[in-house]
């Protein structure tokens, strides 16, 4: 992957396909690459050329020491899209990477052309917050659970019950979360601000926007999903049944669908 220097840090990217562009930010303590399973293939099958990068704390892209940031991770976006030319941009950004590009139209609104939002919320509710706060918890005793614990939390977290009733399907699942997380995760990623109310920033977006939220999606449900798009002022939402926090991986046609037929209007 070749890389570029921006805001301090180093990213590694990757641009494939062609036509005009499409950037694709991906959330929490996950790689660029995981876009190219589904995604990218879709997107220059119709006619787009794609952006995928590792966020700061996924290598090799630099993972400097420490607490990161909102702020951080929008700069270092910012200077990626600067420095290869790509504004006025499409932006794909699921979870921490839909809060990304969100910022990004809040504060640097030349660089969106439109965005599409995938599992957002903008807001923590009760249950929310102290699923983040217990997270945090263990982080700042320094617990590290057993990998093969960390695979049967996550695949609960982040996979539907539509998935889980396959048992195939989800041995493949915890087989690739175990082995994720054997490899370690972005701590600093971790620390990111996720649970502040900023509805009435995202009322400021100019940029059309479209949420796509899944049914069974308990980190960013439906209900506060549909929060994000009732705040950006240009702004339509598309629900996604039988998958849960990563339903871009468990419905990829779907949601390639919904992806496509709106940055074909924009």
């Amino acid at each position: 992957m070749p890389y570029l220097d921006t805001n301090g840090i180093r990213l590694s990217y990757e641009r494939s396909g062609h036509g005009e562009d499409v950037l694709l930010i991906m959330g929490q303590n996950a790689a660029g690459h995981v876009w190219n399973m589904h995604q990218t293939p879709a997107l220059h099958r119709a006619g787009y050329r794609t952006t995928t990068f590792n966020n700061r704390g996924i290598p090799p892209s630099t993972t400097p020491p420490g607490r990161y940031s909102l702020a951080d991770m929008v700069a270092d976006t910012r200077g990626l899209i600067e420095a290869l030319d790509l504004a006025p941009c499409r932006i794909v950004g699921t979870s921490l990477g839909a809060m990304i590009a969100e910022e990004l139209a809040i504060h640097s609104p030349s660089l969106v052309r439109c965005a599409v939002l995938i599992a957002t919320r903008p807001r923590a509710d009760a249950v929310r917050l102290a699923q983040t706060l217990a997270d945090r918890a263990l982080n700042e005793q320094g617990i590290q659970l057993p990998a093969r614990y960390r695979a049967v939390d996550t695949v609960q977290k982040m996979l539907s019950p539509a998935t889980l009733r396959d048992d195939d399907a989800t041995s493949s699942w915890l087989e690739i979360f175990e082995l994720a997380a054997e490899a370690g995760e972005a701590s600093g990623q971790a620390w990111v601000e996720t649970t502040e109310d900023r509805r009435g920033a995202l009322t400021r977006i100019t940029a059309p926007c479209r949420v796509i939220a899944f049914t069974d999606d308990g980190i960013a449900p439906p209900h506060l999903a549909a929060e994000t798009a009732d705040a950006i002022p240009d702004c339509d939402f598309v629900e996604i049944a039988h998958c849960g926090h990563l339903g871009y991986l468990e419905r990829p046609d779907e949601v390639n669908t919904a992806i496509i037929e709106f940055l074909d209007k924009h």
